[in-house]
């Protein structure tokens, strides 16, 4: 495999993604310093968090949570204790969960990636499309509607879209289940497909129509740029029609920069995907990150913050491969900066 993509990409392209590697783990090594010490200053007290409000419980019992959660230790002590663990690949135990780091973020990943995946390429096709017919009928009624639809969703935070539909959709017309990736009172291996895409149809909707709004603008922005080139041009002073323009010249060479903004956006993705999974309570990464961070749960909090940013690295690696091979000026340019 590696020898594949060393003959596919050559040295120099595997030299760029040695050092965005290393990049890559500088970046998520800061991030859970960075993390750790915020946590370490906070005012959340974990074993308070922890514990039921009304439960009593003695300074000595608290002492021994501590203790067994290595709280008492240096700040310093706890951060390399967690990192080695790391290297080991123990995650640690959530103190929220009572269950492996590991198990849970898997379980959550699964069901965000899902979630964002689907409405990425939703959002990606259908802005696509919206995108296109603004720019064929630039400053037409059809032209300023769908702008003035990109502006308003672009300004409307995913919470925010996600209560307008749960009103909507699960209050008033009581179409969809107000919130929760699966029904209450049934165990997760008894629930049936049907079921969980009932209950998955509103948070992907929720992201679906904020990612139209971008993909709608980065397409139409771009699809402007192709009509005005001199190539288009000449194809209308041949004669061509709009199918033809769009098919033989527009296509090909807006298409591909729009898929790289696509990938650019996963940071944006993954930030609605989690305000969206806490407004309908999705068992996802994001809403189950926010938890951790409420209910001082370090361990959970470090793990799922390092998947998510991993995530969105890869990404926004994926989008700088992607231009480089497909617009070798961006390379050249890159390397004349280096």
């Amino acid at each position: 495999m590696y020898l594949f993509f060393y003959k596919f990409l050559g040295e120099i392209f595997m030299n760029k993604i040695y050092k965005r590697f290393l990049r890559m783990v500088a970046l998520l090594l800061g991030l859970a310093l960075l993390i750790f010490i915020l946590a370490y200053f906070s005012p959340i007290d974990p074993v308070q968090a922890y514990l039921v409000q009304d439960i009593n419980i003695t300074p000595e019992q608290v002492a021994n949570l501590k203790e067994h959660w290595g709280l008492n230790k240096p700040m310093y002590q706890q951060f390399f204790h967690w990192l080695f663990s790391i290297l080991q690949g123990d995650f640690g135990i959530s103190r929220l969960y009572h269950a492996p780091v590991l198990r849970i973020v898997k379980e959550a990943f699964l069901n965000s990636f899902i979630l964002m995946m689907i409405s990425w390429i939703f959002s990606g096709i259908l802005g696509f499309i919206l995108g296109s017919l603004a720019a064929f009928y630039h400053e037409s009624k059809i032209d300023k509607i769908i702008r003035w639809y990109s502006y308003t969703l672009v300004s409307v935070p995913a919470n925010v879209m996600g209560l307008i539909l749960l009103i909507i959709f699960g209050v008033w017309f009581k179409i969809f289940p107000v919130g929760l990736s699966t029904p209450v009172g049934i165990l997760s291996q008894n629930v049936t497909f049907l079921q969980k895409l009932h209950h998955f149809i509103l948070p992907c909707l929720t992201l679906t129509f904020l990612g139209i709004a971008y993909a709608t603008m980065h397409t139409r922005r771009l699809m402007i740029t192709v009509l005005n080139s001199d190539y288009v041009l000449f194809a209308k002073a041949r004669g061509d029609n709009l199918w033809q323009i769009f098919r033989k010249h527009v296509f090909k060479n807006s298409v591909i920069p729009v898929t790289i903004v696509q990938f650019a956006g996963f940071g944006e993705l993954f930030g609605g995907s989690a305000l969206a999974e806490s407004v309908f309570a999705y068992h996802g990464l994001g809403s189950v990150m926010i938890q951790a961070g409420l209910k001082g749960d370090l361990p959970l909090l470090l793990g799922t913050a390092l998947i998510s940013s991993l995530f969105v690295f890869c990404g926004n690696m994926t989008a700088d491969i992607l231009s480089e091979l497909l617009d070798p000026r961006i390379a050249k340019e890159e390397a004349l900066n280096e």
